[in-house]
C-alpha cells in the first residue's frame, strides 16, 4: 500500500509551501479537508489563504516564522471556512521547513482534529483567552524594557516578568566577550552560583555557547533531553534542580550578541505559542540591552568628556572662596559648548573664565576645549583681559572659519558640483563665513541653538562663535578687571543682600569677526561680596528670556542665607530644575534646555552690614541705549528705599545728567552711586563724571523748551547739589535724605 492511501485513510493529507514562488501543493486528502475537490492540486498562496479563518493565518504566520528562525516544526490549529465563510471543520498542521539561503519550502501534513470541548483550557493559536493573557504579557512586558535605561534596569525588569502560564524561576543573560562566555546578570540564583560560567569559551558543550556560535534557540523540555545533549556540562545544570530549560540567542542588527536562559522548575513542552512568547521576549531584552548599552557608553563618554574639559578649581585661594557648576543639556550625549575655568597669574592674581560656544553637542564640546585651551595660554602669557580676548576670537574665528570653508566644499561635492579646490575659481564655491548669514537675530544668522538652516545641516557647514567673560581678580585689595564678548553680566551680592547686576562694557562674541576690541571694565569686590557669573542657560531655562530668569535667579540670591558658596551653587541648579529633574522629565520649567555653567567666587574678610552701597558703570557715546540701563541700575541699588518719590527723583536726575554729558560734551560719562549709612538715616549721592572742562550753567527754559531743565531739577529736588571741577574734567553730583521716619529697620 502507498504511503497517500495510509495517510488519506488516517484522514491525513500532505502539502508543500513553496514560498519562493508563492505557491501550495495538495495531495487529495489535503484538498479534501480544505474544502476542495478530493484530486491533487497545485494552488496560489492567496487561493489556500482564503480557505483559512483569518485570525488563524495571522496565527500561522507567525508560527511559520519563528519555526524558520528556529529550524524547528511548525505546529498550529486551524479552522477550515468554506466559500460563505462558516467554519467546516479544524485541523491541525504540522510542517518543516527546508530553507534554501533567504526562501524555504514547507512540506507537512494536515489532519482532522476533533473541537476542544468549551471550558477546556487548551493551549492553542485559536484559543481567545491564552491569545489576550498573551499581548497583554508581550504588552506590558515591551513598555516594561523600552524604559529600561541602564543593564542593571533592563535585569531587573526581565526577572520581574510574569510569563502567562510558564513563568520561570530562573533567569541567566550571557554577553560575548572576545572567544569568552560571560554572565551580565542572573535572577533565581544564590550568589557564587554563576562561577562556572562567568569566562567559560564558546567552544565549551554547553547550551549557552552553542546559541551563541550558530544563533539559534535550544529547548530542553526534559532533564533527560539536557543530558543526551550537553552530557559535559550537565553536572553544572543539574544542581540546580529545574526541569526545563529555554537558551535563546540575543540578536541586534543580524549579530548574535549573546543568550538569554529561562529555567523552570516544573516541565515546560514549548509548545509553538510559548516558543513565540519566550522568542518575542528575548528580541525586546537584546533591544534593550543594546539600547542601555548605548546609553551607558554616551554617559561614560560625556562624563569623560566633562571631567577631562571642566577644571578643578584645585586648592584655596587666600582670599577667596571659589565654586562652580556645569549641568549639561538633558538630550544626546549631555555635552556641549558651556564652561568654566580657573587660571593661575603671576603675582597672585586669578584669572576666572565663563562662557558657551554655540551649540550643544559633539562639535561645540570639542571647540570649547580648544578655546579654553587658547584662553589659558594667553592669559598666563601676561595679556590684560581686553588683549586675552581680542587673541581668543581671532583664534577661534580661524578654526571655525577654516572648517566652515571645507565643509561648505563637501557639501557642494555631494550637491553634484565640484570642489573648489579641483575645478574652475569659484566654482561651487559657498560663502566664506556660511551659508546662513542673515537669516536670525543671532550674529550672521547662526541661530544660538545650532539649528541654523531649515535642513538641519547649518551646523556642520557655517561658522561658530562663542560668547565669554573673562575676568582677573586680585585676592588682596579685591579689584577686578573684566572683559566681556556677548556674554550675560556679571551680579554682585552685596554685604547686605543686595544683588546688582555689575554693568560692564563689552564687545561682540569670540569668532564673529578676526579683529574685535574688548574694552576692559574695573571695580571693586568688597569682603563678604560675592560675584556670580553664568551662562545664558541658567537664566533662560523654564521659558524665561534674560530679564525674567534674571528676576528669579536676584529673588533667589537675596533669599539665601550667608552659607557656603558650594550650597549657593546648588541652590541656583535646584531652583532652575528641581533636585532630581536631570533622572527624569518634569513640567516646562524643570526641563533642560540649554547647558548651564555658574561660577561663583566671594572674598573673604570681615563683612561690614553698615559698608556703603556703592555702584558705577561707564555710559559711552556710542551706547545711548546704556541711559535705561543706569535708570534700572540706579533702581536696583535702591530696592528697599522707602520714599517711593525719592527714588523717581533719583532716577530723573541720574537720567538727565547723564543725557546732558552725551549731548553736550564729546566723551563718556561715568556714574558713580553710592548709599551710606548716618546714624539712623541713609544718603544716597550720586555723581557723573565727564572729561570736558566746560561747566555747566543754571539756565530758565521757556515752556516751549526740549532742553536745559537738569539743574533746575536739581535744585528742586536734591537736597545737595553741586558741580565739582577735577584735573581733566568735572563731576556733578546730588545727594538724597531718606527721612528717618521712613526707615524701618535701620539697616544699609
Amino acid at each position: 500500500m502507498r504511503t497517500e492511501d495510509v495517510l488519506a485513510a488516517i484522514a491525513t493529507g500532505l502539502w508543500r509551501w513553496d514560498n519562493a514562488s508563492g505557491t501550495v501543493t495538495l495531495d487529495a486528502e489535503a484538498a479534501r479537508l480544505l474544502g476542495l475537490p478530493a484530486e491533487p492540486v497545485e494552488l496560489t498562496e492567496a487561493a489556500v489563504r482564503s480557505r483559512f479563518h483569518p485570525v488563524d493565518w495571522n496565527e500561522i504566520d507567525g508560527v511559520v516564522n519563528l519555526a524558520v528562525a528556529e529550524g524547528t516544526l511548525a505546529e498550529a490549529r486551524l479552522r477550515i471556512m468554506d466559500g460563505e465563510g462558516r467554519v467546516i471543520r479544524t485541523v491541525r498542521s504540522r510542517s518543516k521547513p527546508l530553507i534554501d539561503g533567504d526562501d524555504y519550502e514547507l512540506v507537512g501534513t494536515i489532519q482532522e482534529v476533533a473541537e476542544p470541548q468549551p471550558g477546556t483550557a487548551a493551549r492553542t493559536p485559536i484559543t481567545g483567552d491564552w491569545r489576550r493573557s498573551r499581548e497583554a504579557f508581550l504588552l506590558d512586558a515591551g513598555r516594561a524594557l523600552a524604559e529600561a535605561r541602564s543593564t542593571a534596569e533592563v535585569l531587573r525588569v526581565a526577572a520581574s516578568l510574569s510569563m502567562p502560564g510558564f513563568s520561570p524561576d530562573g533567569l541567566a543573560v550571557f554577553g560575548v566577550a572576545g572567544e569568552r562566555l560571560t554572565v551580565i546578570g542572573h535572577h533565581g540564583h544564590n550568589a557564587g552560583d554563576e562561577g562556572p560560567f562567568t569566562s567559560m569559551s564558546v567552544d565549551t558543550d554547553y547550551p549557552a555557547a552553542e546559541v551563541v556560535r550558530n544563533g539559534r534557540a535550544i529547548y530542553l523540555p526534559t532533564p533527560e533531553e539536557y543530558l543526551r545533549r550537553f552530557p559535559v556540562t550537565w553536572p553544572l545544570a543539574q544542581r540546580f534542580g529545574r526541569r526545563s530549560w529555554a537558551y535563546l540567542p540575543l540578536i541586534v542588527a543580524g549579530r548574535t550578541m549573546g543568550a538569554w536562559m529561562a529555567a523552570f522548575k516544573h516541565p515546560v513542552a514549548f509548545t509553538p505559542d510559548e516558543r513565540s512568547v519566550l522568542t518575542t521576549v528575548a528580541r525586546m531584552l537584546a533591544q534593550a540591552l543594546a539600547r542601555a548599552g548605548v546609553a551607558e557608553s554616551e554617559r561614560e563618554l560625556s562624563l569623560g568628556l566633562q571631567r577631562t574639559m571642566m577644571p578643578v578649581l584645585g586648592p584655596g585661594i587666600p582670599g577667596l572662596h571659589v565654586a562652580a557648576r556645569y549641568v549639561p543639556t538633558g538630550g544626546g550625549l549631555q555635552v556641549g559648548g558651556d564652561w568654566y575655568d580657573m587660571i593661575q597669574l603671576p603675582g597672585g592674581r586669578i584669572a576666572l573664565v565663563i562662557g558657551d560656544v554655540q551649540g550643544h553637542d559633539v562639535r561645540a564640546a570639542g571647540l570649547m576645549g580648544q578655546l579654553r585651551i587658547a584662553l589659558r595660554a594667553y592669559a598666563s602669557e601676561g595679556h590684560r583681559p581686553d588683549a586675552v580676548l581680542s587673541r581668543a576670537s581671532r583664534f577661534l574665528y580661524g578654526i571655525t572659519d577654516g572648517e566652515a570653508t571645507e565643509a561648505a566644499a563637501e557639501e557642494a561635492v555631494r550637491a553634484g558640483g565640484e570642489h573648489p579646490n579641483g575645478g574652475p575659481p569659484h566654482a561651487g564655491a559657498a560663502p566664506r563665513r556660511g551659508v546662513t548669514r542673515n537669516r536670525g537675530v543671532a550674529p550672521y544668522g547662526v541661530s544660538p541653538d545650532g539649528d541654523g538652516a531649515p535642513d538641519g545641516r547649518a551646523h556642520d557647514v557655517g561658522p561658530r562663535f562663542a560668547t565669554c567673560l573673562y575676568l582677573e581678580i586680585d585676592p588682596v585689595t579685591g579689584v577686578v578687571d573684566i572683559a566681556r564678548a556677548g556674554h550675560p553680566d556679571p551680579a554682585v551680592r552685596m554685604t547686605d543682600g543686595t544683588v546688582l547686576l555689575r554693568p560692564t562694557a563689552g564687545g561682540l562674541p569670540l569668532g564673529i569677526v578676526p579683529d574685535t576690541d574688548y574694552p576692559t571694565t574695573r571695580f571693586t569686590l568688597e569682603p563678604g561680596e560675592t560675584l556670580m557669573m553664568c551662562t545664558d542657560g541658567l537664566l533662560e531655562t523654564g521659558g524665561h528670556d534674560l530679564d525674567s530668569g534674571w528676576e528669579r535667579i536676584r529673588s533667589l540670591l537675596e533669599e539665601h542665607a550667608e552659607d557656603s558658596l558650594e550650597d549657593l551653587a546648588d541652590s541656583l541648579v535646584e531652583a532652575v530644575h528641581g533636585p532630581g529633574s536631570h533622572h527624569t522629565t518634569g513640567p516646562l520649567a524643570d526641563r533642560r534646555e540649554d547647558d548651564i555653567a555658574i561660577l561663583l567666587v566671594s572674598r573673604q574678610g570681615a563683612a561690614v552690614r553698615e559698608a556703603p552701597r556703592r555702584t558705577m558703570m561707564t555710559i559711552a557715546q556710542a551706547e545711548p541705549e546704556r541711559i535705561a540701563a543706569a535708570r534700572r541700575h540706579v533702581r536696583q541699588l535702591l530696592h528697599d528705599w522707602t520714599d517711593e518719590d525719592q527714588l523717581d527723583s533719583a532716577v530723573l536726575m541720574v537720567s538727565e545728567m547723564v543725557t546732558n554729558v552725551l549731548i553736550h560734551t564729546d566723551g563718556d560719562a561715568l556714574l558713580v552711586a553710592e548709599v551710606t549709612c548716618i546714624g539712623e538715616a541713609r544718603r544716597l549721592r550720586v555723581e557723573v563724571s565727564d572729561g570736558s572742562d566746560e561747566l555747566p550753567h543754571k539756565r530758565h527754559p521757556g515752556e516751549m523748551a526740549s532742553s536745559g531743565r537738569g539743574l533746575v531739577l536739581m535744585e528742586m529736588l536734591a537736597d545737595a547739589w553741586g558741580v565739582d571741577p577735577r584735573g581733566e574734567g568735572k563731576s556733578i553730583w546730588f545727594e538724597l535724605n531718606e527721612p528717618p521716619s521712613k526707615r524701618g529697620d535701620g539697616s544699609a
